[in-house]
């Protein structure tokens, strides 16, 4: 049983949980000192981790299973993004080393949960279509 049929709703998705928490990091780091003046890498950093849950949450809810894949393939690569914005707020000082690499570890977290959930709904979907559903 993957975490998708397990779940009732999209947040009882572990990879939603921790996407959100990844986000209220972000939201925190974002809102101080030069990177809370930075108005557009800042607002770029934030919308690549909202845009992790958002699509999470709207292809859980799709209730297909093909959509769902989508908007999980899509989430990962706001992860991606978010990571790349990350680097350019560490290459220009904005969050010191440590910083950067706790939001970096969660980042690659939510990346590999996200592939594994990925993975499990594709699979779900070729059991399906080999039993003719």
């Amino acid at each position: 049983m993957d975490e998708r049929s397990a779940a009732r709703r999209f947040e009882d998705l572990i990879a939603w949980q921790k996407a959100r928490e990844l986000t209220r990091k972000v939201y925190e780091v974002t809102g101080n000192g030069h990177f809370a003046r930075d108005f557009g890498l800042r607002d770029q950093v934030r919308r690549s981790s909202v845009s992790i849950m958002a699509n999470i949450a709207e292809g859980f809810e799709r209730a297909r299973q093909a959509e769902f894949h989508q908007f999980l393939s899509i989430a990962k690569s706001s992860c991606a993004e978010l990571r790349s914005h990350l680097y350019v707020a560490h290459d220009v000082k904005y969050v010191d080393a440590g910083t950067f690499n706790d939001l970096m570890s969660l980042a690659q977290e939510v990346s590999l949960v996200l592939g594994g959930l990925r993975a499990a709904v594709q699979r779900r979907r070729a059991e399906r279509e080999s039993h003719g559903r």
